[in-house]
């Protein structure tokens, strides 16, 4: 069993910004891809970002150079800085960590996510 905790959220100004962690503990024998949706009201969840376990990047064409996913392996930890944010990011945001918890045992897990409401 693996537990998310999340963290960051919360209310901000157009243009500014916010920086949301995910940490992971329990059974982690290795960590494999980590990401970031976000789900706003009457919509369906997204994929925002990934970042693979050698560190390369994906994110949608929406928040290109405003966001950057990161990863501290000695933390288990994935971070989501979010700058220049807009009116249309307001959601909840959550992370998800793909985990190998033995030599045969691969699973997601979820996180239970975290506001972002951007108004002014």
């Amino acid at each position: 069993q693996v537990q998310l905790v999340e963290s960051g959220g919360g209310l901000v100004q157009p243009g500014g910004s916010l920086r949301l962690s995910c940490a992971a503990s329990g059974r982690i024998l290795r960590l494999n891809s980590m990401g970031w949706y976000r789900q706003a009201p009457g919509k369906q969840r997204e994929l925002v970002a990934t970042i693979s376990s050698d560190g390369n990047t994906n994110s949608v064409d929406s928040v290109k150079g405003r966001f950057t996913i990161s990863r501290d392996n000695a933390k288990n930890t994935v971070y989501l800085q979010m700058n220049s944010l807009k009116p249309e990011d307001t959601a909840i945001y959550y992370c998800n960590v793909r985990v190998w918890e033995s030599l045969m045992r691969l699973f997601d897990y979820w996180g239970q996510g975290t506001q972002v409401t951007v108004s002014s």
